[in-house]
């Protein structure tokens, strides 16, 4: 086996492939110290309101045991979908009354998406089978969607640093990874299931004119987002989902074979 010593330089280079949106200057710096919510920095307060998610969380989590029973069984005892809805009736009263709680819109799009699943986006689309609910009309579906992102976009604006080299604290980074990564697979299964045509996005969003080729380009840089914020399984799919970053990936792959032998590849 060979081995080489790569410069800063070369590693920076290296990280680029692997994260498009990588850039050395804007590095994300997280800090135990910082309020745990930039917008609820009463601690008193963010813990109540932590809580009472924590609960609805929770709620979820016992669903996905009972439902897990019910498969081993085949016993049906539960309306697990029905269920779940209550968890995100509650998540509605808890965004109602603090609109400016990011992970609780980031947990409502996740409840969502495992309701609905993550075809939400194309319409007459197969629901994959991980969605609770199979048979949703196209009214229904359109509106999920229109939810689901702007959950997931009122979360990123709601957390996202305004200037390069900020810090945030492990609960924002946390939320920030997690909302980039499921936009990020929303618009993945949008680009794999819309073929030539345009996806059913309500008209006032801006996926509503994407290409298929734009869709698996956002995906691949909320990926790369999720994956600077802490999602390392992120970070590894922005480049397989990024067909500019995976041609890249091999012209440099084959000018360093060229550079330092064959040993390289090893």
């Amino acid at each position: 086996m060979a081995y080489l010593e790569l410069s800063r330089r070369d590693i920076n280079v290296l990280e680029k492939i692997k994260d498009p949106e990588s850039d050395p200057s804007l590095m994300i710096q997280v800090d135990p110290t910082l309020p745990k919510d930039p917008h609820i920095t009463d601690a008193d307060e963010y813990q109540k309101i932590s809580q009472l998610e924590r609960d609805i969380i929770l709620s979820f989590q016992d669903l996905e045991v009972q439902q897990a029973k019910q498969r081993s069984t085949g016993t049906t005892d539960i309306d697990v979908a029905e269920k779940y809805r209550d968890g995100v009736s509650r998540l509605d009263q808890l965004i109602q009354d603090h609109p400016q709680y990011a992970s609780a819109r980031n947990n409502r799009a996740q409840a969502l998406r495992r309701l609905y699943g993550d075809s939400m986006l194309v319409a007459g689309a197969p629901r994959s089978p991980q969605a609770l609910l199979q048979e949703v009309d196209d009214a229904e579906r359109s509106e999920i969607a229109k939810t689901v992102l702007g959950d997931l976009d009122c979360a990123i604006s709601l957390l996202t640093p305004k200037a390069a080299r900020s810090r945030v604290s492990p609960q924002v980074a946390r939320t920030l990874a997690n909302a980039h990564t499921q936009r990020a697979a929303v618009y993945l299964m949008t680009s794999k299931l819309m073929g030539p045509k345009t996806a059913s996005v309500d008209v006032e969003r801006p996926e509503a004119s994407w290409s298929k080729l734009e869709f698996e380009e956002r995906a691949s840089r909320d990926f790369a987002l999720g994956g600077r914020y802490g999602n390392e399984i992120a970070k590894g799919l922005a480049v397989s989902t990024n067909p500019t970053a995976k041609l890249c990936g091999q012209m440099v792959r084959e000018a360093m074979k060229k550079e330092y032998g064959p040993g390289f590849a090893s």
